[in-house]
């Protein structure tokens, strides 16, 4: 792709659209940068591009003659494709693309992508670890912090992008192809973005859409839409799953993880591991695989998967106190993420959850406490609609807080020795944090206090 002497709008001044609108001014093009919040400050988004940039900052309302000047849009994955001024661009035959589509066209290199409603920054930094650990000149990217488009111009033609990428990224792409891909899992998410499931489903799929003989992705057997999905694709399919030995694919029996393509071999022991939880194990298998047929050699594999301690926010252990263990989900920012926090505990848990209302249900969620939530402290917007949920199931152990330290300063009063405090919200993280890390880092920071 060209991007000099091409006007170019970059949609969304955030992480993504800063850095967008960086390496396309690197390239020649005449960048416009637009954000509907009239309140951001201009130069404090300038910083964000490059140093001296000359990208024009566009805040507020969109004024519609500067759609007449542009020769491609890029969205970033935080706007929603469907704005009424963005359904306008698509009339006048503007081409409209992502960050992540701008990155590939941009850069070198094969892609390892990932994506899932749950799992993917886990399952993301495992495989990058494994390519480091391999000798790839690995780059880590999307979802997981880092925009694609910040490494782009440093990619080379043996560079290997391992990216973790969102259904929001997903819904934009249009030549981005991955040599190996995986979807881990799908269940409801984002619908106040994609609005219906099927549309969530549909731009999952995306990931492997692009997908040739020579290609492969990896899909969860145990997902009966992805095991359907599979049999759909022309490139090579490897499944993995947690409850059934596989004639092909890599599967945990008894406790060992066995990876079957097409002679067996084993991977190692969950116990090897340090990592909790079956979902955790199925991060493992999918990143192990997706290594395996990219052809890391098992040994460099299964050293790493040893090795790996984790993500942070993700069932995270943040300390123990008086005899109380205390952990950190905030990455558990939907219901079913928030399960696999509840199903990781060997301890009787008191339960932070609430948050940002993303019209989820929280009755299969709160079925999963049986046995090992002891009480329920609620925060956040969905507070009290999580409450009457609750109370539906038959769960009435529940507190409601306004203040978040107030939660979790309670949690810690209530607890006794052998009991665990956990904070696996179920919902994310807006109106109270900038994000979910905030959040994770703001739980940590009153336990270390205790």
């Amino acid at each position: 792709m060209k991007a000099a002497g091409k006007k170019v709008l970059v949609f969304g001044s955030g992480i993504s659209g800063t850095s967008a609108a960086g390496i396309l001014e690197g390239q020649g093009a005449f960048v416009t940068l637009y954000d509907a919040n009239e309140k951001l400050e201009e130069e404090a988004i300038r910083e964000k591009i490059r140093e001296g940039s000359r990208t024009k900052i566009v805040l507020g309302e969109f004024p519609e003659k500067l759609m007449d000047e542009l020769d491609l849009v890029v969205m970033s994955p935080g706007v929603p494709t469907d704005l009424p001024v963005v359904n306008r661009m698509r009339e006048k035959k503007i081409p409209i693309i992502g960050e992540v589509e701008l990155a590939y066209e941009l850069g070198r290199g094969d892609v390892l992508a990932i994506t899932g409603t749950n799992g993917k920054t886990t399952t993301t930094a495992l495989l990058g670890q494994i390519m480091k650990d391999a000798g790839k000149n690995v780059f880590v990217v999307g979802n997981i912090g880092t925009p694609y488009t910040n490494v782009a111009e440093e990619t080379r033609e043996d560079s290997v992008v391992v990216a973790e990428m969102s259904s929001f990224q997903l819904e934009t792409i249009v030549d981005f192809r991955a040599r190996v891909s995986a979807i881990l899992n799908i269940t409801p998410d984002h619908l106040n973005r994609h609005h219906t499931m099927e549309a969530y489903i549909e731009a999952k799929k995306n990931v492997a859409v692009n997908q040739g003989p020579e290609d492969t992705c990896v899909l969860n057997y145990e997902d009966e839409v992805l095991r359907e999905f599979g049999k759909t694709l022309t490139g090579q399919v490897l499944y993995f799953s947690s409850q059934r030995k596989l004639e092909k694919g890599i599967y945990l029996d008894e406790g060992n993880i066995i990876y079957r393509n097409p002679k067996e071999c084993l991977l190692c022991n969950v116990k090897e591991l340090k990592l909790l939880g079956t979902h955790n194990y199925e991060n493992v298998m999918a990143a192990a695989a997706m290594a395996a047929v990219y052809g890391v050699p098992m040994e460099s594999i299964r050293k790493s998967v040893r090795d790996f301690a984790g993500v942070e926010h993700r069932i995270e252990f943040v300390a123990e106190k008086n005899g109380v263990a205390y952990y950190n989900d905030s990455k558990g920012t939907n219901p079913d993420a928030a399960i696999k926090g509840i199903q990781a505990m060997i301890r009787p848990a008191y339960l932070i959850g609430g948050g940002y209302d993303k019209q989820s249900s929280y009755k299969e969620w709160i079925e999963s406490f049986e046995g090992r939530v002891k009480k329920l402290l609620l925060i956040g917007q969905t507070k009290e609609k999580i409450a009457e949920e609750a109370e539906q199931c038959g769960f009435t152990d529940v507190m409601l807080f306004d203040t978040f330290e107030e939660a979790v300063l309670t949690a810690a009063r209530l607890a006794e020795p052998g009991d665990a405090v956990l904070l696996s919200p179920a919902c994310a993280s807006w109106g109270m944090f900038k994000n979910y890390e905030e959040r994770g880092d703001k739980f940590k920071e009153i336990v270390n206090s205790l």
